[in-house]
Parts: structure tokens; C-alpha cells; sequence
């Protein structure tokens, strides 16, 4: 129900985003099930990284009914700048795994 666009770092290396587009609404509705728990596992250290949750604002991930054809994006606190570009991670919301993610 997905196609995988790719993690990227942000905010100077301090934050991860991760991208993926929806092709099937139905397949894809756990990546966008609030209850889920979404956080991205360092392949080198196995540190896990969470969603960072803003006071006012939440969690930093969208959680709206998916749509076909439109890209989503969940951000992950890198504290420290753990994650590297060129670093392998596995990407994790709830069920849902992709190992192997290059960061770019």
C-alpha cells in the first residue's frame, strides 16, 4: 500500500524524515494510526530514535485518514546527530518495518 520515498536528515542532522506516498489507502491505514508507536532503530548501535511531541503542537507525524497518491512524513529526533547520512536504519510503526533504509 506504499512506496518507500526515503529518510533524509533535517534541522542541521538533529532530525530524520521520513517519506512515504500512499498507493492504497486501506494497506496503508496503520502507518497513520495515531495508537501506533513510530520510531526509527540505529542498524550500527540498535538506538531507538522517537517521534519528537511539541507542547502545543503533538507529535511531529501526520495521523489524518491516508489518500491515495499523496505523500506523508513522520519526523524523528536525532539528538546528538547519532544518525549519519550514509547510515543504514529500520524504520518501525507498529507492524509495519523497512529495514535497511539508507539516510541520505
Amino acid at each position: 500500500g506504499t512506496e518507500i520515498i526515503g529518510i533524509h536528515t533535517a534541522s542541521s542532522g538533529y532530525m530524520l524524515t521520513f517519506r512515504y506516498r500512499v498507493l492504497d489507502p486501506a494497506l496503508a491505514k496503520p502507518l497513520n494510526d495515531q495508537k501506533a508507536k513510530a520510531y526509527v532503530i540505529d542498524e550500527t548501535t540498535g538506538v531507538r530514535l522517537a517521534v519528537p511531541a511539541m507542547e502545543n503542537v503533538g507529535e511531529l507525524r501526520q495521523t489524518t485518514q491516508s489518500e491515495a497518491d499523496k505523500t506523508y512524513f513522520i519526523v524523528f529526533g536525532n539528538p546528538g546527530k547519532l544518525v549519519k547520512p550514509g547510515g543504514r536504519v529500520t524504520v518501525v510503526i507498529g507492524r509495519f518495518h523497512v529495514p535497511g533504509l539508507i539516510v541520505e
